[in-house]
Formats: C-alpha cells, structure tokens, sequence
C-alpha cells in the first residue's frame, strides 16, 4: 500500500549554509508579510468601492508577486523561488481557514485574520517541493540553493527505500527548533501490509494525566511530565531573558537556552508517545481507545497545563496511521461512553466518581480495582460491540443527535448494553 511518510533529521549545517538557511526562512516571511499587506489594501479599497482584484488564492498571489518582485525585493535571487512561494502559500491557506471559519465550514474553533509575521516569533521554516532534493549518501542530503548539507545522523532508513524504488521524495521541510536546524522529507512510500504479534488480542488504551496509559493487560505507561520538570529551567531563562539588553550577545544566549529547554520537552514527550503508539500498533489486533474533547479539557485552567504537557490527542492521531501500517484496527470509542464510571465486572453503571477517586469500587458486585485500569477493561469490551464494523464506532456520526444512554444489564457482560427507550 502507498502511504504519506515524513522522515525527519537533524541537519549540521556550516556558517555559510546556515546564513542561507536563516536567509530562506526570511525570504518566506518577507513574502507572507508582502502578500498579506496587498490583501489589506485592496480589501480596503474595495470597501471605498473601487472595483479592484483582491488575490485570495495561490495562483492570485503569485501572479502578483512576479508583477512587483523586480521592484518590492529587488535581491529576490539571492533565494530559491520556492521561499517565496512558501510564505505566499502558507498565506492562501491561512486565508482559505479564516474564510471557510467564518462561514461555519471549517470545524474547530473560530479562526482568526492572518497577522503579519515577526522575526524570532511562531515557527521558523520554509518548504521545497521542486529543484534538488534528494539524499545524498548515508550522512548528507540536498536543498535547492543551499547546497549538499550534512546531517547529525544516518539517513539510511530514507536511503533504502529510495534505493529500492519503493519511496519517492514529494518535498522538503527546513525548520528551525531550540537553535538547531532541522529538514522533513515527505515521502510517498510503499509500505508491506503489516501483521501485529497477536492479531487476535483486543487492548483497551485509559490515556490521562497520572499515566501515560494505563492497558486492559494491567500494564502501565508512565507519562514524562517532560515540560512540567522543565518549569524551573524555563522560568530562570525567562527571568535573565527580561532583565538583559534586547539582542545584546547575553540576551541571545538566554533565548538560546530558553528555546532548548522548551525542545528538550518536546523531544521527550514526542518519544515517549511514538514508543507507547508503536508498541500498541505492532503487538494488539485491535486498539481501543476514548474520544476525548481535548479542547474543551483544556479550559480547566487547573489542569490545562498538565494536560497539554501530556498531549492526549496525539495519541490518537498517531494511532489512527501506525494501526494502518502495521494491520491492526482502531476502535473509538463514543464521546459519552462511560468507561470510568462502569464496572468492568458487573456492567453497573455509577452515578458520578470525582476525578480524585483513584479506586474504583463497585457497590454491586464489590469489585475494587485501579481507576484507570477498570476504564481500560471497560474499553477493551467495547470491541466485541463493534465487531465488523470497521473503523465506525458506536456514536451518533451523521446526525444531528446525542447517543441515547446506555443502561448496564448486571446479568450480562459490560460489552452488551441496551439503550433507555426515550
């Protein structure tokens, strides 16, 4: 099967690659700044009703740019022409979302007008998808206008599949992360069809804040709590950030660290998700787990940072791909699916259990069990209720309706229910 994979590696660029690196990125942020600021004006002047074009798409935006380029960046050479059209596409498409969200077809919260772009703020890249792109051996790869880069480590896992025909690269990503400079190749790769150690074993994944995850199989996946051991490192640079000079060589160096510390989270917690997904992808044949309403969690304020440093919907969303590659199946389960309130055992059904209640203790048929790990039971019985139905889960998708609730039946199983008439 052919799929969409990016293979990412750290570059180690010389000071004259690097110079050029910063130069494309700068590039592109000229070119979104430049093209936001005619969308401007000519929305302006078409509200003073003047009839004139305002350049909403890509194709607008770049006609555009090859009329006024010679005059608004006379040194436009000096980059490859696929920085410019980075920013300018990065531009079509933050107004395409702002457009669709105001209208109501974009799903998510409310999106707001583009703003124009600083320097040292938001993420710094810019992306290739023409010119020479490739890898070159086991340690180096090559960008249009930059040249031959070397890389911190091995590009074979690319490399053999380049070799091989079985991966063909569609574009390149450089970005800049915590002071270090990074390239993501997009690859459309054929990949085997995958088979899971034990295709016939159904996992249920409890995924929260205290844990990582918590299986059905009694296992336990610890959560780094990666930025939250970074808070003291982050708040001392913050502090020497604030009290030193503006782009004094000290005030620099501050950032440097503040923006390494903040990496460092995110490497950890990145890791430490693609280890749990990987390991639940290659070993179950059937993966279930919750669909949870990160956004609306996130406006506790008391855990909205705990929560964050734990990324619960990454897990997710890695899932949904790797379960893909390596022949296994997702199960979600329903938005209101009551894991944590019923008894893996009997199927009873409780009232309310405050999140500080860890034990969970069922006053029906007595059973006492780890919070987590009974809510993790309770999904993995939810696979035998959507057996043959194939990534569809058992809620309300297509209508404009809540999931009636479920009634536990205590003389059957937990995996079988029956609706409340009404």
């Amino acid at each position: 099967m052919k799929v969409l994979q990016a293979y990412r590696f750290a570059l180690d660029p010389t000071p004259r690659q690097e110079r050029a690196l910063a130069s494309h990125v700068g590039a592109r942020r000229f070119a979104f700044n430049w093209g936001l600021a005619l969308v401007k004006e000519r929305l302006e002047a078409r509200a003073r009703g003047e009839d004139v074009e305002v350049p909403w798409s890509l194709p607008a935006l770049r006609r555009e740019w090859n009329r006024q380029k010679h005059v608004v960046a006379p040194w436009w050479r000096e980059n490859s022409k696929e920085a410019y059209s980075s920013g300018l596409d990065g531009l079509a498409r933050a107004l395409q979302n702002w457009s669709k969200s105001r209208k109501g077809e974009r799903k998510g919260r409310r999106v707001g007008f583009p703003r124009f772009r600083k320097k040292g703020r938001g993420r710094e890249s810019v992306r290739f998808t023409t010119g020479a792109i490739r890898v070159d051996g086991k340690s180096h790869v090559v960008l249009p206008r930059i040249g031959r880069v070397k890389t911190h480590e091995p590009t074979t896992a690319l490399l053999r599949h380049i070799q091989a025909g079985t991966a063909r690269i569609l574009s390149a990503t450089v970005s800049r992360e915590g002071g270090r400079w990074f390239v993501s190749f997009t690859c459309e790769v054929e990949r085997q069809p995958g088979r899971p150690r034990f295709p016939d074993k159904v996992v249920g994944v409890d995924a929260g804040v205290r844990h990582l995850a918590v299986l059905s199989t009694a296992e336990v996946w610890p959560n780094p709590r990666a930025q939250e051991k970074a808070l003291k490192k982050i708040a001392r640079w913050n502090r020497a950030l604030a009290r030193r000079e503006r782009g004094s060589r000290g005030w620099q160096e501050a950032l440097r660290q503040l923006q390494l510390a903040y990496a460092r989270a995110a490497h950890i917690r990145r890791d430490a998700i693609h280890k749990l997904t990987h390991y639940l992808a290659t070993t179950f044949g059937v993966v279930v787990v919750e669909t949870l309403n990160v956004a609306g969690m996130l406006k506790n304020r008391r855990l909205a940072r705990v929560l964050a440093d734990a990324a619960l919907a990454e897990i997710s969303r890695q899932l949904q791909y790797k379960c893909a590659w390596y022949g296994s199946r997702l199960v979600e389960a329903p938005a209101f699916y009551p894991s944590s309130k019923r008894c893996s055992r009997c199927g009873a059904v409780k009232g309310h259990v405050p999140l500080g209640e860890r034990t969970f203790r069922c006053e029906a048929c007595g059973l006492v069990m780890d919070r987590d790990e009974n809510a993790a039971r309770n999904l993995a019985a939810l696979a035998a209720a959507v057996a043959g139905s194939g990534p569809e889960t058992l809620n309300a998708r297509g209508r404009d309706v809540r999931p009636a609730p479920w009634q536990a039946v205590p003389e059957e199983a937990g995996s079988r229910r029956q609706r409340i008439a009404g």
